[in-house]
């Protein structure tokens, strides 16, 4: 039986809030500035901390220096999980509105909205904002995402399905505004950059096609799936990729990334570059998705 569609109260505002603390800090946020990091590691972990969850830190070290996740945790995990990560760490001199504040925003709403709905799940959630995502330390083993990945890994924890959300904020409804890896796509997907994207390999299409299929039940916004060979290097650039090398299923929500925004790793990545509107939709959906999948 299908179950009943509930009122998901996604709130514009707490997204727009969240996405204005994390560009608004000083020096930004990259892997350089640990005062930065920490104090965006604190406010994410605060705001956890309102809500009827365990909240913890994820504690590691790279390159001498000390770094963070952040861990909520709702229901059992012992069991079994579903994971929803985003970063927060930028790649340079940039405020990271688009990349990567506008994910970090969507996985606090998502927490709240389980707070407040109290989805009965047969497993357990876990929210995890990932630091060192960026350059130097991108597909190393000082990702925060491989970090927590491998700890599960290492205690045999089954995972259900990681959802990573990677750049949910930034769309376009100019002609022509989306662009692909191969010409021969723009035959295929849309190439107005105004939809999202489940992304995956190609061995986990049941879980891209159900994860898709869940968000559309509940979104306004377009959502397009791709998958492809883990070899194709566009479908492996985030977190899920840490969770994919532990033998886990992941799929990224993603808008595309460079091939659509202009603003990508630039000074240019600003608040007021984002849809809160769309954005607002690809949160309802992916809470959809997640206590569904």
């Amino acid at each position: 039986m299908k179950p009943s569609i509930p009122v998901i109260p996604v709130q514009q505002a707490r997204l727009y809030e969240d996405v204005l603390t994390l560009t608004s800090i000083q020096p930004p946020r990259h892997y350089l500035n640990l005062d930065s990091l920490n104090a965006i590691a604190g406010y994410i972990a605060h705001e956890l901390g309102k809500l009827n969850c365990k909240v913890e830190y994820q504690k590691y070290k790279a390159q001498g220096r000390e770094y963070k996740n952040v861990i909520a945790t709702f229901g059992d995990v012992s069991k079994q999980m579903v994971v929803v990560g985003a970063h927060y760490d930028v790649c340079g001199d940039q405020p990271g509105a688009d990349d990567n504040a506008s994910a970090v925003a969507g996985l606090l709403e998502l927490a709240r909205l389980v707070n407040e709905l109290q989805p009965a799940l047969s497993y357990g959630v876990e929210f995890v904002a990932y630091c060192l995502e960026e350059p130097p330390f991108f597909a190393t083993p000082f990702m925060g995402s491989f970090v927590h990945a491998s700890s599960l890994k290492e205690t045999n924890t089954q995972v259900k399905a990681m959802i990573c959300l990677e750049m949910i904020g930034y769309f376009s409804d100019e002609q022509n505004s989306q662009h692909f890896p191969v010409n021969a796509l723009r035959y295929v997907y849309p190439t107005t950059g105004n939809f999202i994207t489940v992304v995956g390999k190609l061995s986990q299409l049941g879980l891209i096609q159900k994860v898709a299929g869940h968000m559309r039940e509940v979104s306004t916004i377009s959502v397009q799936s791709f998958s492809a060979p883990k070899l194709i290097p566009a479908i492996s650039l985030s977190d899920h990729r840490s969770y994919w090398q532990c033998g886990y299923p992941a799929v990224m929500i993603n808008n595309t990334s460079f091939y659509r925004n202009p603003h990508y790793h630039q000074p240019t990545d600003t608040i007021d570059t984002l849809d809160f509107d769309k954005m607002e939709q690809v949160v309802k959906g992916v809470y959809w998705a997640m206590v569904n999948i």
